[in-house]
């Protein structure tokens, strides 16, 4: 069988990318903490991780985001004037709900703590990025990373995430984002840390 080229060039992803944009974030979030505290069983972790970030991407982000893509990695970013919209609909929230089973009463709670640390100054939010962990080191976080970087500078507007995972501060940090707060999630969650970068070459 030829190996697919793991190309880390990023292009806008569609819906039709939803199979590989969903086997990608599985892996990249297998080991995430908080996708862990989400769904604590290892057995079902990796078909609910699929439906989760399938239903997100062609229900939500597709829809009201910048989404890119490359061969192993994903990233959906917000843009100031999209964030209004770019929140699921009661539709979006059943299912996620019925992925969640029993969890979904403790990511509810986690993402009402996470938005009342929302910075209520314009920015792009990056609300997901990852890369299967099989194409480590072969720059496909990066690139999209600065992809979208790139964007949120030509518009002159500072860039916000949020990530659960410590090893990947001194990734984001490397690109300019400093640790602006860190949340402790309800329900003895795990650490969340909030994120933020002025642009570097505020539009005119």
């Amino acid at each position: 069988m030829t190996r697919m080229s793991m190309t880390n060039t990023p292009r806008t992803a569609t819906v039709d990318d939803a199979p590989l944009i969903g086997d990608a974030l599985t892996r990249a979030f297998d080991d995430d903490p908080m996708m862990r505290w989400f769904f604590p069983d290892g057995s079902s972790r990796a078909a609910a991780l699929g439906r989760y970030f399938t239903t997100l991407f062609t229900r939500q982000y597709v829809h009201h985001a910048v989404c890119e893509r490359t061969a192993a990695a994903a990233a959906f970013w917000v843009p100031p004037e999209a964030q209004a919209k770019a929140v699921p609909d009661a539709e979006t929230i059943q299912e996620l709900q019925d992925i969640l089973g029993d969890r979904a009463p403790v990511f509810g709670a986690a993402v009402e703590a996470a938005a009342q640390h929302t910075p209520q100054e314009p920015h792009w939010y990056l609300a997901l990025i990852g890369a299967d962990p099989a194409a480590q080191g072969q720059g496909h976080g990066a690139a999209l990373l600065r992809s979208g970087l790139a964007k949120a500078d030509a518009a002159g507007m500072p860039a916000y995430l949020e990530s659960s995972k410590p090893d990947n501060l001194p990734f984001y940090q490397h690109f300019g984002f400093t640790v602006r707060e860190e949340l402790t999630l309800p329900g003895n969650g795990p650490v969340l840390w909030a994120m933020w970068r002025e642009p570097r070459h505020p539009a005119a």
